[in-house]
């Protein structure tokens, strides 16, 4: 039993000897194993090697066709066979036939093809709007009906007759009439040619029905607001403020007074002193005060012209007071002027009357308009002449009047603003005109052309002119602050070297005058 005992434990020792020296082998193997060479059949040389003949697995493939899509480029000869044969695959036996059609993209076939920009849309917005459009695939020769694609969801109008959105459906109630025609050339006086109006047909179109009453209650508004000015010359009369009219050796009180000074002398003093000392002021206007005139040779009556419709004559010497009163006019007296014998004298005003009147008995002798407000007015300085004078307006226009027949005898249009002044110049042989349009122009007596013309970029307005006693200056009051002086000889040219500046005008006419020595 010992023995039997003893080999079944023997056994199984030397087992367990051999396992685990085994085991103890293998673990030394794995150790070493970075140390060992590597395997070619392992090697990364071995498969990272290009195969030019890899090994292909035999198919059987009888059909050796080349499926294509018929409708897109061939990129090959096809056979007859290949290019007509059916589809492949199975058909769809709900498709329309719409959706059966040869197409290219999801909504239908494109194909290139050149279309005018304008065609194109007027057939878009035709077919958008009316239900219809031109086919461009149909010849120009067949019918036109067979060329139209119709919608069925937009009826055409049985009067569009195939016009576009572009072109007038409707037939305008003008086209209608009948014209009137005389096409006979030899008929000189009643020849229409292609001029012939319409039968019945009205030139003027006047409102009617709402329109002309809107039209009319706007009127009577306007009228309502509107100042209401009478156009009527006003009754002319004066007053005399002097209880008599004559002295007491029956002279006329514009005659002029001898035992003052010796007034008739024409040969001016040897030398002219500045006034050192207020004289007077003369007081009867109740506006301001627009021109004033003496009385020509002698100055021993003063005109003005009021703001407040009067003209008024006053004595220079003795008293110093209003002799008469002149009212004619319904608005502001712009200028007056004297003739050369003092009897008559113009008045120009702003309700666009020129009026002529005798000074001694203050009766209005002629009155003159143009319908424009005149701005200045004088008469001709020649004695041959004293029946013509020359008005400039507000109309850019220089007026000559006959005061025998009243009627206009020259009109000078040049200028492109209202005449402001009238200067005699050169033995009265030519005039100078000043105007708004910052310009001077020089005009030969009775010729409608000017034959120089003044103008800078740096001149302003000349609303006020006067010439030297001696003819050869002409002194001008500028908008800008300046007296500047011109000759008027024949170059009419700017003396720069005389040129006065110190008053402040503020957009008045500061009038400018000589003392008789032309110092």
């Amino acid at each position: 039993m010992l023995g039997i005992q003893n080999y079944g434990s023997s056994s199984e020792d030397e087992g367990e000897e051999v396992k685990g020296a085994v085991e103890t082998q293998h673990s030394n193997e794995r150790l070493l194993t970075h140390l060992k060479p590597v395997d070619p059949a392992l090697s990364v040389a071995k498969t990272m090697q290009v195969c030019a003949a890899p090994v292909v697995m035999p198919t059987n493939n009888d059909d050796t066709r080349v499926f294509i899509a018929p409708g897109k480029e061939l990129m090959h000869n096809p056979t007859f066979e290949e290019l007509y044969a059916p589809s492949f695959g199975p058909e769809n036996p709900f498709q329309t036939q719409q959706m059966k059609a040869n197409r290219n993209m999801l909504s239908g076939f494109v194909e290139q093809a050149h279309v005018s920009d304008f065609q194109f849309e007027n057939q878009r917005r035709t077919f958008t709007s009316y239900g219809y459009a031109i086919d461009p695939s149909t010849e120009k020769d067949g019918d036109p009906g067979d060329s139209i694609v119709v919608s069925a969801m937009i009826a055409p109008p049985e009067e569009s007759e195939g016009k576009t959105v572009f072109e007038t459906i409707r037939k305008r109630p003008l086209d209608k009439k009948k014209r009137n025609k005389n096409d006979d050339p030899q008929d000189i006086t009643g020849f229409l040619g292609p001029w012939g109006g319409y039968v019945g047909e009205q030139r003027v179109m006047k409102p009617e029905g709402e329109e002309a009453k809107a039209l009319e209650e706007i009127l009577a508004k306007r009228q309502k607001k509107g100042k209401q000015e009478d156009d009527k010359p006003l009754e002319e009369k004066s007053i005399l403020h002097s209880s008599d009219s004559v002295d007491y050796q029956g002279r006329s009180w514009i005659e002029a007074p001898r035992s003052e000074t010796h007034l008739r002398s024409e040969t001016p003093p040897d030398k002219c002193f500045l006034p050192k000392s207020h004289i007077h002021t003369w007081k009867g206007h109740t506006k301001g005060v627009a021109a004033a005139r003496w009385f020509p040779g002698t100055a021993h009556l003063m005109l003005s012209a009021g703001m407040d419709c009067r003209v008024k004559i006053w004595e220079v010497y003795g008293e110093r007071r209003c002799i008469r009163t002149y009212f004619g006019h319904r608005q502001a007296v712009r200028d007056v002027n004297f003739n050369n014998s003092g009897k008559q004298f113009l008045s120009a005003a702003y309700d666009r009357y020129i009026k002529l009147w005798d000074t001694e008995s203050g009766a209005c002798v002629a009155r003159f308009t143009s319908r424009k407000v005149p701005y200045c007015a004088l008469f001709h300085p020649d004695e041959d002449k004293q029946h013509l004078f020359v008005a400039g307006t507000s109309d850019k226009k220089i007026i000559c009047w006959d005061t025998r027949s009243g009627e206009i005898v020259q009109e000078y249009d040049r200028h492109l603003g209202a005449v402001n002044t009238i200067t005699f110049v050169d033995d009265n042989r030519r005039f100078v005109t000043t105007s708004d349009d910052k310009s001077l122009r020089v005009w030969e007596w009775d010729i409608p052309v000017d034959m120089k013309y003044i103008a800078d970029p740096t001149m302003h307005s000349l609303p006020a002119v006067t010439a030297a006693p001696n003819g050869k200056w002409l002194a001008c009051q500028s908008m800008d602050n300046k007296v500047i002086v011109f000759s008027a000889l024949n170059r009419f040219k700017m003396n720069r070297k005389k040129t006065f500046t110190g008053h402040m005008v503020a957009g008045y006419a500061c009038s400018v005058d000589f003392s008789p020595d032309m110092r």
